[in-house]
């Protein structure tokens, strides 16, 4: 090894790598002092020191640099991550072992529940019929309790072949009542008593003396439920069906305050006096009854129109002897 200089070596001795040995016969160093070294070595590391601080670290800014716009590429930081094109490694299939379902245990199989069957139902209790309406409840009643008490009248027979039971219609403070025998099959289809063309025509009667059933009649039925014979075709009421519908008549009769009756046929004349005629004027208790043609009559024989207006005429003469 070659000798070292008197400064390296004291280099090495700072740095704590002096020598651990030396070789025999190996000349005396001369001893240095070290203090003076020391200080011949200050200006060279504060050279060190200068030029080691004299290289700036790198700036680091807090927002990136600008990029000219042509090449703004922010857009693309928000773009999904290019396709793999690293083949995919196949993986071998594992087989599909189906699953073992453990047995339910005894006393927690509930299955036989399922088929328990349904507990019958109750049957329903059968409708109660409503009582009919009796003379003197139907004496009391207004117009909107007369007319539900003959929708659901239960008082005779035809209550059980009926298909509805039809009310009167027209002006409920009527100077003239307009009676008819029974509703028809299109009477109670319509649910208008005297309806359809011969409903037509008798509007038209009443027209020609200054009456409408807006204004000044009031057409009804002797009953009010379609009277049918065995043949399936209409008859005239009977005696006990006149009598369980007359209370519905006489309540018609005092809301109206009517001043004559025009009975329309011989039927409903015989049916409300038990006898009648054509030609003059009848009495019900104090009403003025005058009879004439059922319109429905009349559009079988026009030709008794004529004779059907001389009946309209002597109503109105016998209506306006009472005013």
């Amino acid at each position: 090894m070659s000798d070292l200089s008197p400064r390296s070596a004291v280099f090495l001795e700072a740095m704590g790598v002096g020598p651990q040995w030396l070789l025999r016969d190996r000349p005396v160093v001369e001893v240095v002092d070290i203090a003076a070294v020391e200080a011949e070595a200050e200006p060279v590391a504060a050279v060190a020191v200068a030029a080691v601080e004299a290289i700036e670290p790198p700036t680091v800014s807090a927002s990136p640099p600008a990029v000219p716009p042509g090449l703004d590429t922010t857009w693309f930081d928000n773009a999904p991550p290019a396709p793999s094109t690293a083949p995919a490694l196949k993986q071998p299939a594992r087989p599909v072992v189906p699953a073992q379902r453990a047995p339910a245990a005894p006393a927690e199989d509930t299955a036989w529940f399922d088929t328990v069957p349904a507990a019958p139902a109750r049957p329903a209790a059968p409708a109660q019929a409503r009582p009919a309406a009796t003379d003197e409840e139907i004496a009391a009643m207004d117009w909107t309790e007369l007319q539900a008490a003959v929708r659901r009248c239960t008082r005779c027979d035809l209550a059980r072949t009926r298909r509805a039971a039809v009310p009167g219609r027209g002006d409920e403070a009527a100077r003239w009542l307009v009676l008819g025998p029974a509703p028809t099959a299109a009477d109670e289809e319509s649910g208008d008593s005297i309806g359809a063309e011969p409903g037509q025509l008798l509007d038209n009667m009443l027209r020609a003396v200054d009456l409408s059933t807006q204004a000044g009649a009031y057409v009804t039925s002797l009953v009010k439920c379609r009277a049918v014979g065995d043949d399936g075709n209409d008859r005239a009421p009977a005696a006990a069906e006149l009598a369980a519908c007359r209370p519905y008549l006489q309540r018609e009769l005092e809301l109206t305050e009517a001043k004559l009756a025009l009975t329309l046929g011989g039927v409903t004349a015989k049916g409300l006096l038990g006898a009648a005629a054509r030609g003059r004027v009848l009495q019900y208790g104090e009403l003025p009854v005058v009879a004439t043609f059922h319109p429905a009559d009349l559009l079988r024989r026009p030709e008794d129109k004529g004779r059907a207006w001389a009946d309209l005429c002597l109503a109105r003469s016998a209506d306006a002897g009472r005013r």
